[in-house]
């Protein structure tokens, strides 16, 4: 495979300035070994399919330990690569990855004359890692053939800001942003990343006047087989059932009457169950209307632990293997849990992260201002 020969190559020999000073290295405990997500396997004996058992913990702790820490970056977007290395790409243009021989990480910084570079969303397949910036000109950049990154699509002008980005397979994915000429920003690529193609706004529904994305964690945005659904600033949410092709949209009840409130996150357990969150990051305490679930799919959703925390969060994420009932929402104010599929919910600690990903059902990896870390989820100390 081409993917981490290429990025153990890219870290070395960018076609871009490195950093003045010296790379970040810190040990990290290899995730190898460890139980791989649901999503990520399927069992099957002949023509038998197997389900894996559901797995739903009490918990009532964290433990955080911090893997990479830099006071100058906000790390807002996270990528565990296919051998559970782990992938970044912040503000400043600098973008990096561990290593699972040394367990070290190495940072890299990309320029480009006159332009601030702000990455908030990255993406990866199989053999490639993807990072995108957000305003004008957006910039998506992929591993090259010569282990160097490469740009595959830009674009400029007013009004252009992008905000996550996420594929469908190894193939196909999609990049959301604010709406331009009346309609949603939406890039896709069939070809694995080689191309992207921006939809036409005949091809989306209308959208609202103002209407955009939140660029707060990347995962405003979420594909599960031929499906994919984002979250809007207005509280809608947008909906395809054939990647991409054609598009619905419906509104929600999520608050949604400031520029700072709308849908920050999004994400579906399986094709039926889905959970969206967000509120105000200027008014984090607020817990009303934040928070709303669908168990059909989208076709409706419902407002639930109403006036409960947690208030404004930038991330939501289902606990894999435990049936849709365990989340966790996180910002920077903190993390907390539920296992009742979000009815209701408890603070596990106040270490505040901006996105998580799970590597399995009790591991997870956060980002937040000036780190990364690992947190195990427990019922104890213990």
């Amino acid at each position: 495979m081409k993917y981490f020969s290429l990025f153990a190559l890219l870290l070395v020999l960018f076609n871009c300035k490195e950093e003045n000073k010296r790379p970040v290295e810190t040990s990290i405990e290899s995730p190898d070994g460890m139980p791989a997500a649901i999503h990520e396997d399927s069992l099957t004996v002949s023509d038998i399919h197997i389900e894996a058992p559901i797995i739903l913990k009490d918990v009532n702790i964290v433990q955080v330990e911090g893997i990479f820490r830099d006071a100058d970056y906000s790390i807002r977007t996270i990528e565990i690569l296919k051998d559970k290395s782990l992938a970044f790409a912040a503000n400043n243009g600098v973008f990096g990855m561990n290593s699972l021989k040394t367990g070290m990480w190495q940072t890299s910084t990309m320029t480009r004359e006159n332009t601030t570079l702000n990455f908030r969303a990255t993406a990866h397949t199989a053999h490639d890692f993807f990072m995108l910036t957000t305003e004008s000109p957006a910039l998506l950049y992929k591993t090259g053939d010569n282990g160097s990154m490469v740009l595959v699509y830009q674009e400029a002008g007013e009004g252009v800001f992008y905000d996550a980005m996420t594929f469908w397979d190894d193939q196909e994915g999609i990049a959301i942003g604010d709406s331009v000429d009346g309609c949603m920003s939406v890039i896709i690529t069939r070809d694995g990343g080689s191309t992207w193609k921006k939809l036409d706004c005949s091809q989306l529904p209308e959208a609202e006047i103002g209407e955009g994305a939140f660029a707060a964690s990347n995962t405003n945005i979420k594909t599960l087989g031929d499906k994919a659904w984002f979250g809007t600033t207005h509280g809608n949410i947008y909906y395809t059932a054939d990647r991409g092709k054609t598009w619905s949209v419906t509104k929600t009840d999520i608050a949604s009457a400031e520029e700072t409130e709308g849908i920050y996150s999004i994400d579906f357990y399986d094709e039926l169950n889905g959970f969206a969150i967000g509120g105000d990051y200027t008014k984090p305490e607020g817990n009303a209307a934040n928070k709303i679930r669908t168990t059909d799919g989208g076709k409706t959703w419902t407002l639930v632990a109403q006036h409960q925390n947690p208030g404004y969060s930038s991330c939501v994420r289902y606990v894999p293997r435990a049936g849709g009932k365990a989340l966790v929402a996180s910002s920077a104010k903190g993390i907390y849990y539920s296992t009742n599929s979000g009815s209701t919910w408890k603070e596990v600690t106040e270490a505040g992260f901006y996105s998580l990903r799970f590597l399995n059902d009790s591991v997870a990896y956060g980002t937040g201002a000036g780190k990364i870390s690992k947190l195990t989820f427990k019922d104890s100390l213990n």
